[in-house]
């Protein structure tokens, strides 16, 4: 049987918080440390599937620094980022 774990703060909330609190930028592996700490303990895929999805709504941006680094920027009004194809 799966375990689901339960988090009293959602870890979309919790990330936009953390990234609030350090001037919008964090890396991934710093961000995870903080929300461990924080919240309590979570998979990398749900990690993910919440970066994922305040990304598709327009709330962080995520690049990759190297083949395991991520830099995650929060967005604000002044951000304009291009999709794909908008260039």
């Amino acid at each position: 049987m799966t375990e689901i774990n339960w988090h009293p703060v959602p870890l979309k909330v919790a990330i936009l918080k953390i990234l609030e609190r350090r001037q919008g930028v964090i890396l991934d592996d710093e961000l995870m440390r903080i929300i461990k700490r924080e919240v309590g303990d979570f998979s990398d895929t749900e990690f993910n599937k919440a970066l994922m999805q305040l990304e598709t709504r327009g709330r962080i941006h995520v690049w990759r620094i190297t083949k395991t680094k991520r830099r995650i920027q929060l967005i604000t009004k002044d951000d304009v980022f291009l999709g794909v194809e908008e260039d």
